[in-house]
């Protein structure tokens, strides 16, 4: 795309010195100290080294090819190894997280392995990108975390997943095309403003029409709104991304051989996979306006192939919908 920019790895290194200070001093603030905390830090810190660094000009993907899928395996062991330290450094160690941080790093691994040379949409990578985030929706790694509280808690849940999905399929299956990168730009821009400016058009009079929504700014917190805006991206909309459009989407698109195909059915995938939220089951208009959003979510990671702007217009929808909307 003209008028196109990547994060650099020098860039990518400030954010994550940024992060990491503002971290350190959110946890002091609220009370974390000593030598639980520090080691705490540390590895979440690592996990977040990883996956910016890998977002900066598609180095994971430029980095998984140098590496090879043998050497891959070992690479695809570290996520593991790190809670390891996370438990021993807090004295949270006992035998049941081990053997359920191993189920949940490996499991991926080894599915993705026994589909040997076969091209990316086999089924065993459907099954491994299951045992990744199926999980995570049902909030079962959690309890992983005990460290904390609930607020680390869910960012350590969501970098963990995040690496092994990275470690699984960039590495181990040697994806390409997945689109983790952070691109910024002309292009970037518009095409951002313009997804999301034809999905309100849709999705508002729609979730109006079918008394899921109100108009209902009265209700904002408006001081808390750039917060949560970070927090959505960081917590739902990037991981969703990357895996119903960089991995999900990709895959069947190979699996359909035809890009309009898996674009479709991952839209479709991604709406029934809201059709539990808001404690309601089925919830039909739940995932009838999710699945439209995955349709424009899909073609802003089309247009500009990076996960990175489908996952801004995700958090803009989401943050947008708390903001000025009341769910009914």
């Amino acid at each position: 795309m003209s008028g196109e920019r990547q994060l650099s790895v020098w860039t990518a290194l400030a954010l994550w010195a940024a992060a990491v200070a503002g971290s350190a001093m959110y946890g002091a603030w609220h009370g974390f100290s000593g030598r639980a905390y520090a080691i705490a830090l540390c590895v979440l810190a690592f996990f977040l080294a990883i996956q910016l660094s890998f977002a900066a000009g598609n180095l994971g993907e430029r980095f998984a090819r140098r590496t090879g899928s043998h050497r891959g395996v070992l690479i695809a062991i570290v996520p593991f190894l790190a809670y390891l330290i996370y438990l021993a450094g807090t004295n949270s160690f006992t035998w049941w997280r081990a053997a359920f941080a191993a189920d949940y790093t490996l499991t991926p691994v080894l599915l993705t392995i026994s589909a040997g040379t076969a091209k990316p949409g086999a089924w065993q990578d459907y099954l491994a990108m299951l045992a990744i985030f199926l999980p995570l929706k049902m909030r079962l790694i959690n309890v992983l975390w005990p460290y904390g509280g609930p607020t680390i808690g869910s960012v350590a849940t969501m970098l963990l997943a995040i690496s092994v999905a990275l470690a699984t399929f960039l590495f181990v299956r040697q994806f390409d095309g997945v689109g983790y990168n952070i691109v910024w730009g002309r292009d970037a821009v518009f095409a951002v403003l313009f997804h999301l400016g034809l999905l309100a058009i849709i999705v508002i009079p729609l979730g109006m029409a079918l008394h899921f929504i109100r108009f209902d700014p009265s209700q904002a917190h408006w001081k808390s709104v750039p917060a949560d805006a970070i927090s959505i991206f960081l917590l739902t909309a990037w991981p969703e991304e990357l895996l119903f459009r960089g991995l999900l989407q990709n895959s069947l698109s190979r699996t359909f051989s035809s890009e309009t195909g898996g674009w479709i059915a991952a839209s479709v995938i991604f709406g029934l996979a809201h059709i539990t939220n808001n404690g309601v089951f089925p919830n039909w208009r739940y995932a009838i306006l999710a699945a439209i959003a995955g349709i424009f979510y899909g073609r802003t990671w089309r247009k500009t192939n990076s996960i990175f702007t489908s996952a801004i217009v995700h958090a803009l929808v989401d943050t947008i919908w708390h903001v000025a909307f009341r769910t009914l």
